[in-house]
C-alpha cells in the first residue's frame, strides 16, 4: 500500500499528554498515517524521555523506549501556563480532529482544558481523556502511575503470587500499553461516530478500568460473591517445574485422564499412575501439593530444552519453557507476525516492537525517528501564521521553546 493510501492521512490528532497509556494511543494513530503534533513542556519536554536512562532501567546506547513509543510524530514546545500557549493551542484545537491527554483533571481545570472549555472551539473534535482512576469518584483528582492504578487497585497485584509470598511491583508500562490500545478503540470508535453523526465526543478510559477488565474472570467471581478458595488450590496445572538447566517449564490443559497418562509416562513416573492418591482429577486436585513435589523432582532430571524435545515434539503435550527476554531476539514469531519490525530511520536499534493491532490491507507508516524537544516548533508555527520575528518574539518570551 501507497503511503498516500494510509488509512488515517489527513486525520489531524494533538497529543497533550505525557509518559505512555495516553500518548501510545496517538502513536498508534501516527503508525497508521495521521498527523500527530506532540505538545511538550519547553526545556524539559516529556519525563518519559528520561526513563531510559534511570539508574534502575536497562542500559543502551540508544533511549529505546522513547524511540518505540514516540515514533512517527512531531514535538512543539509549548508553555500552557502562558495566555499566549494557549491561545496557540487554540488555533490547534480549532483545526484538530483528535485531542488526546492525560493531564491530571486538577490541571484542566486551570487551564481551561476540560472537554467542556474546549468542545465549543471545534464541535468535530475527538477529546480523548485517560486518567488513573475515572472521570468521577474521591480518586479522580489523584495522579498515579499503572504500578498503582492499573497492577494495584485491580486486584492484580495481590493475586499475582502464590500463597507467602510478598506483592511485586509491575513491571514497567505493564498496564500503560495495553491501555492505550483501549484508549485507541474508543478513539476509532469516536471517529466511526463522527463519520455518521458530523459531531465529536469525548471517549475516556482509566488505567483502573483496564487493570479490572485484565482482572476479570476473578474479579467478576469475587463480584458475584464466589467462594474463591477452589482457584488457589495447590494443582498440576498451577505450579511450574524446574529443570536441570535452572529453566521453568510451564504445563497447562492436561485435561484428561488419558492427557495425564501420557505425561506421566513420557517423564517416567510410572508409579504415580498406581498411586491411589492420584487415582482421578478430583483426588489430584485434593492432594495437589503431593503431586506437584514428586513431578517436581522428575523435572530436575533432564534440561529444559530436553524436556521440550520429549514432551512437546515427540508426545505432543502442551509444554513450554518459561520465556526469558533475552529469548525474544531468537523467536521467529515477533518478525513474521510482525510483532516486531525494522525502523525505516537509523535509530540505533534493528528491531521495534508493534502495537497488536492488525488489519488486512492497513498498512503503518514504518518508524521514523521520535522527535526531539520542539523540534517542529517552528514548522508548527509557520503553519499557523507566525512569520520569523513573531516566533522569535514567542522564543524570547517563553512561550515556545
Amino acid at each position: 500500500m501507497a503511503q498516500e493510501e494510509m488509512l488515517f492521512e489527513g486525520l489531524k490528532v494533538l497529543d497533550v499528554g505525557s509518559w505512555i497509556a495516553g500518548p501510545v494511543s496517538t502513536t498508534m494513530l501516527a503508525d497508521r498515517g495521521a498527523q500527530v503534533l506532540k505538545i511538550e513542556v519547553p526545556v524539559a519536554g516529556d519525563g518519559y524521555r528520561n526513563y531510559a536512562i534511570l539508574p534502575f532501567t536497562p542500559n543502551a546506547d540508544t533511549n529505546y523506549t522513547w524511540a518505540m513509543d514516540a515514533r512517527n510524530k512531531r514535538s512543539m514546545a509549548l508553555n500552557l501556563k502562558s495566555e499566549q500557549g494557549i491561545a496557540i493551542l487554540h488555533q490547534l484545537i480549532r483545526e484538530c480532529d483528535v485531542y488526546v491527554t492525560n493531564q491530571p483533571l486538577p490541571l484542566r481545570r486551570r487551564l481551561k482544558l476540560n472537554y467542556e472549555d474546549i468542545q465549543p472551539l471545534n464541535e468535530r473534535m475527538i477529546y480523548a481523556s485517560l486518567t488513573p482512576y475515572g472521570e468521577d469518584g474521591r480518586d479522580s483528582e489523584n495522579e498515579a502511575f499503572d504500578l498503582v492504578a492499573y497492577w494495584n487497585r485491580s486486584g492484580l497485584m495481590d493475586n499475582m503470587r502464590h500463597a507467602g509470598v510478598e506483592p511485586v511491583q509491575a513491571l514497567p508500562g505493564l498496564g500503560d500499553h495495553p491501555t492505550a490500545v483501549s484508549m485507541y478503540a474508543g478513539i476509532v470508535t469516536a471517529l466511526l461516530q463522527r463519520a455518521r453523526t458530523g459531531l465529536g465526543t469525548k471517549v475516556h478510559t482509566s488505567l483502573m478500568a483496564n487493570g479490572l477488565w485484565s482482572a476479570s474472570c476473578l474479579a467478576q467471581g469475587k463480584l458475584a460473591n464466589a467462594d474463591m478458595s477452589p482457584y488457589y488450590v495447590p494443582r498440576l496445572t498451577g505450579a511450574l517445574y524446574e529443570a536441570a538447566d535452572g529453566r521453568w517449564m510451564q504445563l497447562t490443559m492436561i485435561r484428561t485422564d488419558e492427557d495425564f497418562d501420557r505425561l506421566l509416562l513420557a517423564i517416567e513416573a510410572v508409579e504415580v499412575l498406581a498411586d491411589e492418591r492420584f487415582a482421578t482429577l478430583e483426588l489430584r486436585m485434593q492432594n495437589g501439593e503431593q503431586l506437584i513435589a514428586i513431578l517436581r523432582e522428575k523435572f530436575k532430571q533432564k534440561t529444559s530444552a530436553e524436556w521440550l524435545k520429549l514432551l512437546k515434539d515427540e508426545h505432543a503435550l502442551p509444554i513450554e519453557r518459561v520465556t526469558e527476554f533475552g529469548d525474544l531476539r531468537d523467536d521467529e514469531h515477533l518478525m513474521v507476525n510482525r510483532m516486531v519490525t525494522q525502523p525505516v530511520d537509523d535509530i540505533g536499534i534493528d528491531r521495534v516492537i508493534n502495537d497488536p493491532v492488525n488489519v488486512e490491507g492497513v498498512a503503518r507508516v514504518g518508524v521514523l525517528k521520535a522527535p526531539d524537544i520542539g523540534e517542529h516548533t517552528d514548522d508548527v508555527l509557520a503553519e499557523l501564521g507566525f512569520d520569523q520575528d513573531a516566533i522569535a518574539a514567542l522564543k524570547q518570551a517563553g512561550v515556545v521553546g
